[in-house]
């Protein structure tokens, strides 16, 4: 059984929020019966129609994007700045799609798109400990003390201690004093990344996730993406059950 707003919003009539609005004008019937509760439960065999009309849910679709920079990690954006959806074919767009959490706009890289709200979900809810890998290249010669601090935690948002999960030393440029790091996080703040080496006192030069899980961006293009793999779909599912 699922909640009759959410149905609507799997077969692509409005998003969430504008199918209650829907539901809420009474323009829904379920098994012929004019519904307008925002919490009634629907069943698979239920016949439901929208201003008449029968609804199909709508086929779940999983894509890995390689998201360059300049491009917001929404559906829309109230500033007509470009968003990940520009980035899509024609036909994916006429689909309620969209992102697996977000990249901020600086940042490119890897970034998940659907329309399986179940397994959005699962896989944005920090206690399924998902990892997201960033390349990092940040504009100064970062000394090891300043790499073993930040493995133990720095604070960030005024009393916010973020651990990474990992970080690795990859390169110091001492020509061009730039440091490459590669940071793993199992959470996801605001600019969690950008923060993390402000409060070591440097700046990030450019930010690139490489890493989801097991899906990385090998063979996906700058600005380009592709379908995944029922397999990968099977073990995103598989990796997003709670930690015991």
């Amino acid at each position: 059984m699922e909640r009759l707003q959410k149905v609507l919003a799997h077969a692509n009539i409005a998003s969430r929020r504008k199918s209650e609005t829907i539901i809420l004008e009474g323009r829904v019937k379920v098994n012929g019966v004019v519904v307008t509760e925002l919490g009634f439960q629907v069943s698979a065999n239920d016949e439901i129609e929208v201003d008449g009309n029968l609804i199909e849910k709508a086929e779940h679709l999983y894509f890995l994007l390689n998201k360059p920079t300049g491009y917001v990690s929404t559906t829309s954006d109230e500033k007509n700045r470009k968003t990940v959806m520009d980035l899509l074919d024609i036909e994916h767009r006429k689909v309620r799609l969209y992102p697996v959490g977000r990249l901020d706009f600086d940042t490119a890289g890897l970034l998940l798109i659907t329309n399986d709200g179940d397994l959005t979900k699962r896989l944005t809810h920090p206690q399924h400990e998902i990892e997201k890998e960033y390349l990092v290249r940040v504009d100064n010669i970062i000394i090891r003390k300043k790499i073993v601090e930040l493995r133990k935690g720095v604070i960030i948002d005024k009393n916010y201690k973020a651990v990474p999960k990992e970080v690795r030393l990859l390169e110091l440029d001492k020509k061009n004093q730039s440091t490459l790091l590669s940071i793993t996080l199992i959470e996801g703040k605001n600019k969690q990344v950008r923060k993390m080496i402000q409060a070591l006192g440097f700046e990030v030069k450019n930010l690139t996730r490489v890493r989801y899980d097991f899906l990385t961006l090998e063979g996906v293009g700058r600005g380009t993406y592709r379908p995944l793999k029922i397999h990968e779909i099977k073990q995103l599912y598989a990796h997003s059950l709670p930690k015991k």
